[in-house]
């Protein structure tokens, strides 16, 4: 299935249908999650809008550690059924978007002293990643190995030799958040849901028996309407409460929200070419290194390093990351390496919320949430609306389905779920490993529609240009961005639709009026909309700076 020739409705068609259509089912929230249940509702045969106050993925849905992985930690909590269920939705999502999701070998370091993994507790490590495989861990095709010293030692040259005794390398799997929350998108309007960003929901409408019966809407720019439809599932994370709130009347208090921090540095500064745990000192906690931006050659750009997981008690809108954040994670990082990684080598950050559900499975009040579990919850309110919380990225699927399955019993009707083994658009397994370096960028991207953005640059051979110098990102990108994939704003494209905001945040600020300028036909674009642009994504920017220098 493809839309290259075929791109989702302009928003003024869009609107319309949501103005004129009664639907089954409207979803309030445009995540992963969101973005799962339009999917599963349409391909059920359901009619279905989904609404989304600001950009799809704009919360935690593109601020996440980008893996798709059981959690091996969770098993040391006793979250066996929940590792169980993300290791055979690992399996799915790589079935379903192959071009997104890759296989991500994880290194665990065996240290002689001072960490976390010690040596007289190796054999219970081993014992723990044989669980890890038997409870699905498998079906990735590989199972966990142990390396000597040597070995674990080329795959992290920058650590202490002589604290390194030996490791264990399991498998998992790692995807573009974003990417997949774009793809879950299209693919969803292209089994006839309807999807737009952009459009802030005001009210939860209810029948003369007080029954949930559609929502009031402000899309930006235009005028408020109704949406009318027989369920309301709302599907906005961390933001669930809120939503709730306008059902309800007053504040349920069922979310603890947890901070996520993660930051970027260059490759050259760790050289890890597969992911590593890493203990933090004086905590029990771990981080990830995660080799991001592949040159194809066994070499990267950037690492990546996270994430914390703290309570937040802040404004949820824009969590930032902190001074403290920042010092936390270094810690960590240079406890791991011996190049001595400072703040000035911290090129982007990013900060996200985990919507974690306070009684999910009973847990102490003062228990830390990196203790909390994730597993989801489906609830109905009085008046009948649906919501859906807690889970993780890689159980998204899941979660969709339950929703999905709790508004059947609402609308009376039986249809079974489809999403198992549905691809996404895109979606393709061909082995680009014999072609060159922008092609194998191009098709993890777009899968088989590389095609699409190759015949734009045949059309336009300055749209085959790097979007922004050092980044692996065309400016046939950007356009797609706007042409294919509702982006809407510079930050769309900068954020979400390419990474370049949270890999190099300074490069990406100092192209941000060059790539205003090379979408501004396509948005209708005013010379003072390109200003008004460039201002909006700068002042972002400054903000995460002013912050990461503040405690």
């Amino acid at each position: 299935m493809s839309q290259s020739n075929n791109p989702p409705p302009n928003r003024v068609d869009t609107l319309a249908k949501l103005a004129t259509q009664n639907f089954d089912i409207v979803v309030v929230g445009g995540g992963i999650t969101g973005l799962g249940v339009a999917l599963d509702a349409a391909s059920r045969g359901l009619s279905v809008a989904l609404i989304e106050r600001d950009d799809l993925a704009s919360g935690t849905s593109s601020k996440s550690s980008k893996l798709i992985h059981g959690g091996l930690r969770y098993l040391q909590q006793g979250e066996v059924r929940l590792v169980y269920e993300a290791l055979h939705e690992r399996q799915r999502l790589k079935r379903n978007a192959p071009h997104l999701v890759q296989t991500l070998p994880f290194m665990i370091p065996i240290l002689k002293r001072d960490g976390v993994v010690s040596k007289k507790i190796a054999r219970a490590l081993g014992s723990a990643m044989w669980m890890y495989d038997l409870t699905g861990g498998w079906r990735i095709g590989k199972f966990h190995r142990r390396l000597k010293a040597d070995k674990a030692f080329k795959h992290l040259p920058t650590m202490l030799r002589g604290r390194l005794d030996s490791a264990y390398v399991y498998f998992d799997a790692m995807a573009d958040d974003a990417r997949i929350c774009i793809a879950l998108a299209r693919t969803a309007i292209a089994h006839g849901a309807v999807i737009s960003n952009y459009t802030c929901v005001n009210e939860i409408l209810h029948d003369s028996n007080g029954v949930t019966c559609g929502v009031r809407v402000t899309p930006r720019g235009a005028e408020s309407f109704e949406i009318q439809s027989r369920v309301v599932i709302n599907a906005a994370g961390v933001w669930s409460d809120e939503v709730l709130t306008t059902d309800l009347g007053y504040n349920p208090d069922s979310i603890r929200p947890a901070k996520g921090v993660h930051l970027t540095v260059p490759w050259k500064k760790v050289l890890n070419d597969i992911a590593v745990v890493i203990p933090v000192p004086g905590d029990r906690r771990s981080l990830f290194l995660v080799p991001w931006i592949s040159n194809y050659d066994g070499t990267y750009q950037y690492t990546y390093v996270g994430t914390t997981d703290t309570d937040y008690q802040g404004p949820i809108d824009d969590p930032q990351c902190t001074s403290t954040d920042i010092d936390y994670v270094l810690k960590a990082l240079n406890a791991a390496v011996t190049t001595d990684v400072t703040r000035d080598d911290v090129t982007a950050v990013w900060s996200g919320l985990r919507p974690l559900v306070k009684s999910v499975s009973g847990e102490k009040i003062n228990s830390r949430t990196a203790d909390l579990s994730r597993r989801h919850k489906v609830a109905a309110s009085k008046s009948g609306m649906i919501t859906v919380t807690g889970g993780k990225l890689t159980t998204y699927r899941r979660m969709a389905e339950d929703a999905v399955d709790a508004a059947l019993i609402t609308l009376d009707k039986k249809a079974r779920c489809k999403t198992k083994g549905l691809s996404f658009i895109g979606a393709s397994s061909s082995n680009m490993k014999n072609s060159d370096a922008r092609d194998q960028h191009l098709f993890s991207r777009f899968g088989n529609e590389t095609k699409t953005i190759k015949d734009l640059i045949k059309q336009d051979s300055d749209l085959g240009e790097q979007l922004i110098p050092g980044l692996p990102y065309l400016r046939a990108e950007a356009v797609f961005a706007v042409t294919h994939e509702m982006a809407n704003t510079l930050d769309d494209i900068l954020s979400r639709r390419t990474r370049s905001r949270i890999i190099n945040r300074r490069a990406t600020v100092a192209s941000a009026r060059n790539i205003a300028q090379l979408i501004a036909p396509l948005l209708k674009w005013s010379e003072q909309d390109i200003d008004n642009e460039v201002l909006a994504f700068t002042n972002l920017c400054a903000l995460e700076d002013e912050a990461s220098v503040t405690i």
